[in-house]
C-alpha cells in the first residue's frame, strides 16, 4: 500500500513562521474534520515543537498528512536538519506530548524528526480521495494572517477555554452541594436506620429471652405431665386388673350362680373395666415414648415371620364377611430394626383401619424405596377430611362424626405409633379421600445409623 500524498507542507525559517504553523496547523485540523477544542491542541502543539526546534536550527520541513485507512488520524512530521539530539528534545517536548495522541522524536535519516498523530472524532466526515483533492486545493489558497491576528485568536480561544472551565467549576460546585446534601440525607437516615435496628435487636433478643423461657416451662410441663401420665397410669393399672379378676370369679363356675341380672351388670364391669385397661396401658405407652425411655434393640427382622403373627393375632378382629383382612406376602424379606416397636406400629394401623371399615378390605404390604423402606396401610373406611390429616396424630382427638365398626377408640394408637416411627428413625404420614378410605404409609430406613 503506498502512503498517503501529503495535505501540504511548508518551511519554517523564521520566528514569524511559528504563527503561520501554528494557523496553518488549526486549518488542516478544522478541514479533516476535528473539534474546536482539539484544533486548538493541534495548532498549540506545532508551534511549540516549531519554537524549540527553530532554537536549534536555520529551519525546519512541516509536513501534513491524513491516514485514511486503519484510524483516521491527522499526522504531522516535522523534520530538521541537524541530528544528534533526540533524547534532549524529546525532553523538552515531555509536555507537548500531552496534546497529541502519540509523538515520536528520532534521529533517523539527515537530521532530527518529530512525528504527531491525532486520531480524528467518531463524527468526522470520510476523508475520501475526493475529499482529500478538495481539503488540498483550499488549504492551497489559504493566506496566513498576521502575527497580530493569530494572537486575537489565541486569546478568543483563551476566553472560550476560561469560560469553560469557570462552567465546569461552578458544575463542579453544584455537584459538590448536591453531593453534601446527599450525604447529609444519607447520614440521618443511616442513623435513623440504626436507632431502629438497635431497637429491633433489643425487641428481638428479649423475644428470644422470653421463647427461651417460655420453653424451659414448656419442658417443664410437658415432663410433668409425662411424670403424671406414668404415675397415674402405672397406679391404675392394679386396681383394674384387679376389677377384671374379680368380675371373671363372679361368673365363673364354681362361684355361686348368678341371677341374669347380675351375670349382666358383672359382663358390663369386666367391659369397662378392660376399656379403661386398654386406655391406662395406651396412656402409658405414651409417656413413655415422650419421656425417651424406648431404647430400640437393634436386629435383623424376618418380616415374613412378623406378617405371619400379625395375620393370626389380628384375625379374630377382621370378622365382618364384608371386610377382606390382607397381609400381603412382604416383598423385602428382612429389615434391621426393632421387632417389637415395629410390630407395636403396624398393629396400631391395623387396629385402627379395621375399627372403621364397614365394606371392602384393610391390607398390609412392604416394599422397597430407594434408601428407604416403606410399609403401607390402606383401608376402605370412612376417610378423613384433609384438613384433620395432622390433628388425628395428637392424643385423644377423634374425627368429629367417625364412629367405629368394632370396638372403641382412645385417641391414643395413632399419636403412640408416630412417636414410635421417630424412634425407629422414620416418619408416618396419610393420605385419606372422605368416603374412599385412608393410606398409612410408615417410612424407615433400610440401615439404620
Amino acid at each position: 500500500m503506498t502512503a498517503p500524498e501529503p495535505l501540504m507542507r511548508m518551511r519554517l525559517r523564521v520566528e514569524q513562521d511559528i504563527f503561520t504553523v501554528r494557523q496553518l496547523g488549526r486549518e488542516v485540523a478544522r478541514a479533516v474534520g476535528m473539534e474546536s477544542q482539539d484544533q486548538t491542541r493541534m495548532a498549540t502543539a506545532l508551534s511549540e515543537v516549531g519554537r524549540v526546534l527553530l532554537a536549534q536550527g536555520p529551519h525546519a520541513d512541516v509536513t501534513f498528512t491524513a491516514e485514511l485507512y486503519g484510524v483516521p488520524s491527522l499526522q504531522v512530521t516535522m523534520a530538521h536538519s541537524a541530528g544528534g539530539g533526540a533524547a534532549r528534545l524529546a525532553e523538552q517536548l515531555q509536555q507537548v506530548g500531552r496534546l497529541v495522541d502519540m509523538m515520536e522524536v528520532d534521529d533517523g535519516g539527515p537530521g532530527t524528526t518529530v512525528r504527531m498523530v491525532r486520531r480524528l472524532p467518531l463524527g468526522a466526515p470520510v476523508l475520501t480521495p475526493t475529499r482529500m483533492d478538495e481539503i488540498r486545493a483550499r488549504l492551497a489558497r489559504h493566506v496566513p494572517g498576521s502575527p497580530l491576528d493569530e494572537l486575537a485568536v489565541q486569546n478568543q480561544q483563551l476566553i472560550a477555554a476560561l469560560d469553560e472551565v469557570r462552567a465546569q467549576r461552578d458544575d463542579l460546585a453544584r455537584l459538590n452541594a448536591e453531593l453534601e446534601e446527599t450525604n447529609r440525607g444519607v447520614m440521618a437516615l443511616y442513623h435513623q436506620l440504626s436507632d431502629e435496628l438497635e431497637e429491633t435487636n433489643r425487641g428481638v433478643v428479649a423475644l428470644y429471652a422470653e421463647l427461651d423461657e417460655k420453653s424451659v416451662q414448656l419442658r417443664a410441663a410437658s415432663e410433668a405431665k409425662s411424670r403424671f401420665l406414668a404415675n397415674v397410669s402405672h397406679e391404675l393399672r392394679a386396681p383394674v386388673t384387679a376389677i377384671i379378676g374379680l368380675g371373671r370369679l363372679l361368673v365363673d363356675s364354681s362361684s355361686d350362680e348368678l341371677t341374669e341380672d347380675q351375670a349382666r351388670q358383672v359382663e358390663l364391669i369386666r367391659t369397662s373395666a378392660t376399656d379403661l385397661l386398654t386406655l391406662v396401658n395406651g396412656l402409658l405407652d405414651l409417656a413413655k415414648a415422650e419421656a425417651g425411655r424406648f431404647e430400640p434393640n437393634w436386629t435383623e427382622v424376618d418380616l415374613k415371620a412378623m406378617f405371619g403373627q400379625l395375620r393370626g393375632t389380628l384375625r379374630p378382629l377382621a370378622t365382618r364377611p364384608e371386610v377382606e383382612f390382607v397381609v400381603e406376602e412382604p416383598a423385602v424379606p428382612a429389615l434391621r430394626s426393632d421387632e417389637v416397636l415395629l410390630a407395636q406400629v403396624l398393629r396400631n394401623l391395623l387396629t385402627n383401619a379395621l375399627k372403621f371399615t364397614e365394606f371392602g378390605s384393610v391390607r398390609l404390604g412392604v416394599r422397597r424405596s430407594g434408601a428407604e423402606v416403606e410399609f403401607v396401610v390402606a383401608d376402605t373406611g370412612t376417610g378423613i377430611p384433609p384438613e384433620l390429616h395432622e390433628r388425628i396424630f395428637e392424643e385423644f382427638y377423634q374425627v368429629p362424626g367417625s364412629k367405629p365398626i368394632s370396638g372403641k377408640g382412645t385417641g391414643l394408637g395413632l399419636p403412640y405409633a408416630r412417636r414410635l416411627a421417630g424412634i425407629l428413625g422414620g416418619g408416618l404420614r396419610v393420605e385419606s379421600v372422605p368416603g374412599e378410605g385412608s393410606r398409612f404409609t410408615l417410612q424407615l430406613p433400610a440401615e439404620p445409623s
